[in-house]
């Protein structure tokens, strides 16, 4: 998952940055109104984490011009503002959710899942596509007795085919999604840790392929 951070306070920013990767999601920071927009207009994220007190936009605003360019990326707005005319603004403005500080970690983190269960977005921990299983909460790829565990990237990749399996997913999306939107990552990136996908799924003899799809992209395909 692919979060971004919009708050101008750097200390609780990277805090925040720590409590996601933590659970192993992948968080962006910007630190101004006009950069939250700029990087949430791009539609990669899966969640956005919004202050309204920012230099540049404020929060408001942020969220009501990312709604105007159609980017339905949920939006949940974490502030010291806690009035309930601050609250109806928020909501107003475009935000799904509004949390005031200080917060629990444990409760940003179960926001943060509910926003994307509302968005049909999160993944399941155990799934299944073709003749293989992937348990995303231990990383496991398996097919009957024989099993292999997927480094962290390996994965996302996997995930995010799982996610859109009658989808081609291209090589810049994957970057985004995985590496970062300021990655300096490439398609040889990509194209390496497709390679030792498809060796884990051959070694768990599995039939289904990771299929390139030339100057498109990839998909899983189940054979006949």
């Amino acid at each position: 998952m692919q979060i971004l951070i919009v708050e101008d306070e750097k200390r609780l920013a990277e805090a925040l940055k720590q409590i996601l990767t933590e659970q192993k999601y992948m968080a962006d920071v910007v630190y101004d109104g006009n950069d939250g927009f700029d990087y949430g207009v791009s539609g990669i994220y899966d969640v956005i984490i919004l202050d309204i007190m920012l230099p540049g936009k404020d929060g408001y605003q942020v969220a009501y011009e990312l709604r105007q360019n159609k980017i339905d990326t949920p939006i949940l707005m974490l502030t010291a503002k806690d009035t309930i005319p601050d609250k109806v603004s928020g909501l107003n403005s475009g935000a799904d959710d509004y949390m005031t500080k200080p917060f629990a970690p444990e409760e940003l983190l179960a926001r943060i899942k509910a926003l994307t269960r509302r968005r049909g977005e999160v993944v399941l921990d155990e799934q299944s596509f073709g003749d293989f299983d992937f348990n995303a909460s231990t990383n496991t790829l398996s097919k009957e007795s024989k099993s292999v565990r997927l480094n962290f990237k390996e994965s996302e990749i996997l995930k995010l085919l799982l996610a859109n399996p009658d989808v081609i997913i291209s090589k810049d999306d994957i970057i985004t999604k995985v590496w970062g939107y300021d990655s300096d990552a490439g398609s040889n990136n990509v194209e390496a840790y497709i390679s030792f996908l498809r060796r884990k799924l051959n070694f768990i003899n599995s039939s289904t392929e990771i299929k390139a799809i030339k100057k498109m992209g990839y998909r899983l395909e189940k054979k006949q």
